[in-house]
């Protein structure tokens, strides 16, 4: 569903559960404040720094969107197709069971899509905002964040997503639509290495 992880602590014995966890090769993804230093069979590796945004104000009001439809299992070929295109970050083949995925389509192909991810107490991230090369442009990934933002926010929860810090077309998106940076990440990749016990 995800490849995401945390540790209760930076400690030998919580590593060593870590690795207990990871079959030789694979890898998992924590966000961290600051470098990691794993042990016990354990590689780090920075992937990216990350921009964790909230919404600072509600989502405009506005009618029901016809052209935004509820995506589900029947659609996660498609879901996955148009993520693997697009690269909005980790997306896998259940990803979409996390929560609502939304979608936009245009002569029955899925050219766009959004939807939750993380559920923190009071919080629900947007995730996997994607848009085909050449419908970009075209107000479809704000369409689809509003939305999801309105039904986040009607169920008193406040939304969240977190953004490449390279990606500055997507930050100046985000901040127009309300959004605001409120903590910096590294986004780290642990891979297991044949060292250690399991």
């Amino acid at each position: 569903m995800a490849p995401f992880a945390a540790v209760v602590s930076d400690t030998a014995t919580a590593w060593q559960e870590f690795h207990r966890l990871l079959q030789p090769g694979e890898q998992a993804r924590l966000i961290a404040l600051n470098p990691i230093e794993p042990t016990h069979g354990l590689q780090a590796e920075q992937v990216a720094v990350l921009h964790q945004m909230v919404a600072a104000i509600r989502a405009p009001d506005s009618a029901l969107d016809a052209a935004v439809l509820r995506l589900n299992h029947l659609d996660a070929e498609e879901m996955l197709d148009l993520a693997a295109k697009t690269k909005p970050g980790p997306f896998a083949r259940r990803t979409h069971q996390m929560g609502n995925y939304i979608g936009i389509r245009e002569r029955g192909q899925l050219i766009a899509m959004a939807g939750e991810r993380m559920l923190i107490d009071g919080y629900v991230e947007i995730s996997a905002v994607c848009v085909r090369d050449e419908y970009r442009g075209k107000g479809l990934a704000g369409r689809l964040v509003n939305a999801l933002r309105r039904g986040i926010e009607a169920r008193g929860d406040t939304p969240f997503l977190h953004v490449r810090s390279n990606n500055q077309a997507a930050i100046g998106l985000y901040e127009r639509l309300g959004f605001e940076v409120r903590q910096a990440f590294r986004l780290i990749a642990i891979k297991r290495t044949n060292m250690g016990s399991a």
